[in-house]
């Protein structure tokens, strides 16, 4: 229920933002098409905008009265991207724990349990597929094949690859660039939350998402941002998967961070290359921990002991 009010919100504000005096609504089917939601919560929407005074909905014909003021909105904190919120329900979804390779993931009760409509999350989950965790079946049906040790390591090679090009080329940035007050506002938000640690721990994915999307975005380049958005995901949620020591884990990595980013505004390309070096290693080792042995893998790391 949480989560199809987080889209009844975000799905609220965009269409009355749109909103104009005396125009005439379209039917629900319509508005849940256009908005990528489902009837009932574009019936929703309607419901709201009627007791607000801004539409008069009289059966079939819905008239606009007047311009939403700001007070007609939800908060920014109280919304979210639909691709946010379909991206948040999908991993919670594949990472819980009777997840395993073989499991059937259906696009319309994947919709229904977020409230939106079925095409955004078959937009979602067409462009998840491309990394090799999910596999397309007829009827609407996904399967998941599994996060393996040779995914993981894929994955981190390609991470890397891309991270070190762009922390480069954020070192060259020009010091009025936008990208440094941002960096500032993170280094702020690690310190604080090292300083309150043993409550905030574990909201560091989220921190550790921000601070390594903004290294990418100095790249400057379309296919690095639009692999990362992937790379991204995986890397974000793998906290959630092995809870050991998470505590100690999150803190290393807040040191860490903390580190890349001294070296970043020092400006200093080796001491930038080394501190994101060592960073990458260790989320490499991170991710790898995360990960249940397979019976295969537990022969191979015996016979390396």
């Amino acid at each position: 229920m949480a989560r199809q009010n987080t889209v009844f919100k975000e799905a609220y504000n965009r269409y009355a933002a749109a909103l104009r005096t005396d125009a005439a609504l379209p039917s629900e089917p319509e508005i849940a098409a256009q908005l990528g939601i489902s009837r009932s919560t574009a019936r929703a929407i309607l419901t709201r905008l009627s007791d607000a005074g801004i539409i008069r909905w009289n059966k079939r014909q819905k008239i606009v009265l007047r311009q939403p003021t700001e007070a007609d909105f939800f908060p920014s904190e109280e919304t979210n991207s639909l691709h946010d919120i379909i991206e948040r329900s999908f991993m919670q979804r594949i990472l819980s724990d009777d997840a395993a390779p073989g499991m059937q993931i259906n696009e319309l009760e994947l919709a229904r349990e977020i409230g939106t409509g079925t095409t955004s999350v078959r937009e979602f989950l067409i462009r998840f597929s491309r990394f090799g965790l999910i596999e397309k079946r007829p009827n609407s049906h996904w399967i998941l094949k599994g996060f393996t040790r040779d995914f993981a390591l894929e994955l981190a090679d390609v991470r890397e690859m891309f991270e070190l090009h762009s922390a480069a080329e954020f070192g060259k940035l020009p010091p009025e660039s936008d990208a440094w007050r941002a960096l500032s506002d993170i280094k702020a938000d690690h310190q604080a939350m090292l300083r309150d640690l043993d409550t905030r721990y574990k909201d560091f994915s989220t921190l550790d998402e921000r601070f390594h999307l903004l290294i990418h975005a100095a790249s400057r380049n379309r296919f690095i941002a639009d692999f990362y958005d992937a790379i991204a995901i995986i890397f974000h949620y793998h906290y959630q998967w092995n809870k050991a020591f998470a505590r100690e884990r999150n803190e290393r990595a807040i040191h860490e961070h903390l580190d890349y980013i001294a070296a970043l505004e020092s400006r200093d390309q080796a001491a930038i290359d080394s501190a994101c070096r060592l960073h990458l290693r260790s989320a490499r080792q991170t991710l790898l921990q995360s990960i249940p042995l397979t019976p295969s893998d537990e022969v191979l790391a015996e016979g390396q002991s």
